[in-house]
């Protein structure tokens, strides 16, 4: 079986289903497992008395080991489901829950009905989900191009890249990039207590987004059917101060006419990023619908892209 065939499965799975609350009430979530085995190894390992390299040393092993585990684990349950097709469902079945192409537009929806609603507070809390900054004293149109923002960075981090690495490399290659992905949430930030120890796994992480998120720029930009959202891609994307989300950022932005990123606020310091598409206007509470059709769009474009990779094979 290839890996796109299991790629088509589980994204048709994890589009109907989502990953069922009383799933997650009974078993939690395979990134609330992986984040537990983190916290873990940081709490024991990222000591403030050791010395800066000591901290990386530990930090690329338990990178190391967390990633080796999750692979392992995907490998296993790959090797163990020798059924043709019981084994692709139950297969598929567990490679949907690392994919999170519904959760992400139900999270982003909820902004947008806060805000056609004219709550603040119920938008504030429902960006502050799936946005890093502070959102207490966003403004509604703040608050719309946070959720925008999201929505394209996610939109590679949560969709296009697991899929891309489990085509690739089926569940084991999911997992993998799955394990990397919540180590850089995690402990991949440039502050005092990460910097060092999360340090590898932020640089992983990089890497292994490198390919998936210019892909999801593309693919963005070509849903749109504007030549704008490629122009500013190509113009803005390297901007950004990560190597990877301005992709998607940008090609957003220029999509839909809208500046992205730019100054935030995390926490007590200001981050003085550079806007995406400068010359667009700011966004607006209606500009988050139109980017949620977008991600639709761009979802389709994703689709039709995953069922020709499983067909052409075949063909030739």
């Amino acid at each position: 079986m290839s890996g796109a065939v299991l790629m088509m499965a589980a994204w048709a799975i994890e589009s109907l289903c989502g990953y069922p609350a009383w799933l997650y009430r009974r078993i939690r979530h395979p990134v609330v497992w992986m984040g537990a085995l983190v916290e873990w190894f940081e709490s024991a390992l990222n000591r403030t008395e050791l010395t800066h390299a000591q901290r990386y040393g530990y930090g690329v092993a338990t990178t190391l080991v967390i990633v080796a585990s999750a692979t392992a684990a995907g490998y296993a349950i790959s090797a163990a489901l020798i059924a043709p097709i019981l084994g692709l469902v139950v297969e598929a079945a567990i490679a949907s829950s690392l994919i999170a192409s519904r959760s992400l537009y139900g999270h982003v929806a909820a902004v947008a009905r806060a805000l056609d609603q004219n709550d603040m507070a119920a938008a504030r809390a429902a960006v502050a989900r799936i946005v890093g900054r502070r959102t207490d004293t966003l403004s509604s149109g703040g608050t719309a191009g946070a959720a925008l923002e999201s929505l394209a960075e996610n939109s590679s981090d949560g969709v296009v890249a697991p899929l891309f690495w489990g085509a690739l490399f089926g569940l084991p290659g999911m997992a993998a990039y799955k394990a990397i992905n919540t180590l850089d949430s995690m402990i991949g930030h440039r502050n005092e207590r990460y910097a060092a120890f999360g340090g590898f796994a932020a640089r992983l992480d990089d890497v292994t987004n490198l390919l998936p998120a210019r892909l999801t720029g593309l693919l963005i930009a070509a849903a749109s059917l504007r030549s704008a959202a490629f122009h500013t891609m190509l113009r803005n994307a390297r901007q950004h101060r990560s190597p990877n989300a301005g992709w998607p950022e940008s090609a957003m932005a220029g999509a839909l006419g809208v500046r992205l990123a730019g100054p935030r606020r995390y926490c007590d310091t200001v981050s003085d990023d550079p806007w995406l598409n400068a010359g667009g206007k700011a966004p607006e509470p209606q500009d988050l619908h139109l980017g949620l059709a977008l991600y639709i769009r761009t979802a389709c474009l994703a689709a039709l892209l995953l069922a020709s990779i499983a067909v052409l094979p075949r063909l030739l």
